[in-house]
């Protein structure tokens, strides 16, 4: 089973998100902030990350450089989840490295197939 970290501080749509990626065959670890997941990812590696860029702790992007900073994290793939939706919002995050960008509000169906397409 693929484990898929949940950084996401809504606490519905973490749960969603949880429940769907389960339903899936995904094994699933929620965090509601940065502070709490990064002391986590710090002992476990999971195969897909997917963040919330506005948390109330650590701005998405500054998180998702202390994560690959962490030493068997560098290529891990982050998922970015937010509600910047232009063009050039999703342009600036795949530039910063994440993996793939989802605007909200988040199509489920959508999700899950972005996340099959990246771990399979």
């Amino acid at each position: 089973m693929k484990d898929i970290c949940v950084i996401e501080d809504n606490a519905s749509i973490r749960k969603l998100f949880c429940t769907i990626l389960k339903k899936s065959g995904y094994g699933t670890f929620d965090f509601a902030d940065g502070a709490s997941a990064v002391s986590w990812l710090e002992s476990h590696k999971p195969d897909l990350i997917i963040m919330d860029i506005l948390l109330p702790d650590i701005n998405g992007t500054e998180l998702f450089s202390i994560i690959h900073n962490i030493a068997g994290l560098q290529e891990l793939p982050v998922i970015a989840i937010t509600g910047f939706t232009s063009s050039q919002d999703r342009e600036n995050f795949i530039s910063l490295g994440f993996k793939s960008y989802l605007s909200k509000p988040i199509n489920t169906a959508v999700l899950v197939e972005e996340v099959k397409k990246i771990i399979g």
